[in-house]
């Protein structure tokens, strides 16, 4: 097997009174690891961490660590509160629900506006509250989306404190610049594209991983890319996914994570399509277009002989998927 590695972005089911269904992130983790995932990045953006309460983002990485129970690695998004200080003593309580890293979003250590010195002196400052907890960086769309240039990374890099890095730069360009400081790093470190349309490429020149919102809808497709992608008997099959994965991108993002819900039950997971993050429903021309991602879903694996992940092995008997959605 490839040393290559494809990290889920996990989506938070929820009850029909809107609560955290702890029941079906179970299910879903049976699911994800069912697929191949080698790790999982809990209370992120696709967890909707924005719209659940620092108790239920605490909840929902404990039950998650625990549930996983050491089979694979678990990291989530740690920097939350108004201040430094406030973003370094949430840091402290999740990293001790057991994760393996605590995430920090390059959004909430400058505002849009200030320059990549105060970025750096605010991360400083967050090194010297947090002891020796390891952490990752991630670029995340929300609040908004800090890029790092290749000579910040680097910087940031040369602290010693970062085990992790998920890059939302899009550009291919970027991932490379950024994979070259990678070279140097320390041996444990280790580098995530969220971007599907990238993970060929990325993943040839150096990448650990993917770490992308398709594994909610086809985590199955991302681990055979991850495995295959630098295996030189596969590549004209290699080749070709990539143009697949990256035709249906824009079709799985819209509307998401209510896309992936809607994907994934149509998958036959307990997932409902609510959403705290958005109150919209889902089109009918949306379904549409998504049962028609389901299909491509369907047509790759038979093509690339992958055997989807069997979901009726995984249901538990409360959960009939005739219930009110």
């Amino acid at each position: 097997m490839s040393d290559k590695k494809f990290v889920p972005v996990m989506i938070t089911p929820f009850n029909l009174k809107a609560k955290v269904d702890l029941d079906a992130v179970s299910t879903l983790i049976d699911f994800y690891l069912a697929a191949g995932v080698r790790g999982f990045f809990a209370n992120c953006l696709s967890s909707e961490m924005y719209s659940i309460t620092e108790d239920e983002r605490l909840e929902l990485t404990r039950h998650v660590v625990k549930y996983v129970d050491e089979r694979v690695p678990v990291v989530a998004t740690s920097s939350f509160g108004l201040t430094i200080d406030d973003k370094a003593e949430f840091t402290k309580r999740i990293y001790d629900t057991g994760i393996d890293a605590a995430i920090l979003i390059t959004g909430h250590y400058a505002n849009i506006e200030d320059s990549d010195e105060i970025l750096l002196r605010n991360f400083e400052r967050m090194f010297k509250l947090t002891g020796n907890i390891p952490l990752g960086m991630y670029e995340c769309p929300a609040p908004y989306k800090r890029i790092l240039g290749a000579d910040v990374f680097r910087q940031l890099l040369s602290s010693g404190r970062f085990v992790y890095h998920k890059d939302t730069s899009i550009a291919l360009e970027s991932v490379q610049a950024k994979l070259e400081v990678v070279k140097n790093a320390n041996a444990g470190f280790e580098f995530y594209d969220a971007h599907s349309p990238n993970a060929m490429y990325s993943l040839q020149m150096g990448a650990k991983g993917m770490s992308s919102i398709s594994g909610n809808f086809y985590p199955e497709i991302l681990v055979w890319m991850v495995n295959n992608a630098t295996n030189p008997s596969r590549q004209e099959e290699v080749k070709w996914l990539q143009g697949e994965i990256s035709r249906v991108d824009p079709l799985i993002h819209i509307a998401y994570p209510m896309s992936a819900k809607y994907f994934l039950r149509k998958r036959g997971l307990p997932v409902r399509t609510i959403s705290r993050a958005t109150a919209l429903e889902l089109t009918p021309e949306q379904k549409n277009t998504l049962d028609g991602v389901h299909d491509s879903f369907l047509m790759w694996c038979d093509k690339l002989d992958i055997r989807p992940v069997d979901t009726t092995s995984l249901l538990l008997p409360k959960y009939p998927l005739d219930a009110a959605i």
